[in-house]
């Protein structure tokens, strides 16, 4: 990196149990160099033609830098809900105002040796032009999900980002049958 601290370290966010119950808080830097559970929102943006936000994270982003990602979203600050956190941060990082409430899909518990996060996955329509955030997202399109699809195996992907998407689409797939 270029010398400059990594984005969010120093944000406030709630450390929750399993059960997700909030049992205090901490500097989310802290949270991550400790593997202390945290909350996250994950939002699935669609634009009109129903295609879907793709984008590469900033190389000052604090968990998986330079990683691409089919989701906006991000940690829950210290009292905020998942709704909440939900718009915000598809406001904050497509760079818009005025988006519908993010419709709530599922939840999971995401954990790795490295991380552990209560994840609520989200989905919205953005029907306006984006200006994503800069300091959030280096690169960014829409793309149709079988263009999602021939990109995933070339690109470094988020793995909480993956984990979110294989489980939308194997709820998809049991939603079909």
């Amino acid at each position: 990196m270029d010398g400059q601290q990594p984005l969010s370290a120093d944000e406030i966010v709630d450390v929750v149990s399993e059960s997700d119950e909030v049992v205090g808080q901490v500097r989310r830097g802290d949270a991550y160099a400790h593997r202390l559970r945290t909350r996250c929102a994950f939002v699935l943006a669609r634009d009109a033609e129903d295609r879907i936000f793709v984008h590469r994270r900033t190389a000052r982003k604090l968990v998986f830098p330079s990683h691409y990602d089919m989701f906006v979203g991000g940690v829950v600050g210290a009292g905020e809900t998942y709704d909440g956190t939900a718009l915000r941060e598809a406001e904050e990082e497509l760079g818009v105002t005025g988006l519908p409430r993010p419709a709530p899909l599922f939840k999971f518990l995401y954990e790795t040796p490295e991380h552990t996060w209560w994840s609520t996955v989200y989905e919205v329509r953005c029907t306006v032009p984006v200006q994503p955030q800069e300091s959030e997202v280096d690169w960014h399109a829409f793309l149709t999900e079988e263009e999602l699809a021939r990109r995933i195996p070339e690109w470094e992907w988020t793995p909480d980002g993956m984990s979110a998407w294989q489980r939308l689409l194997e709820r998809r797939a049991g939603q079909e049958r």
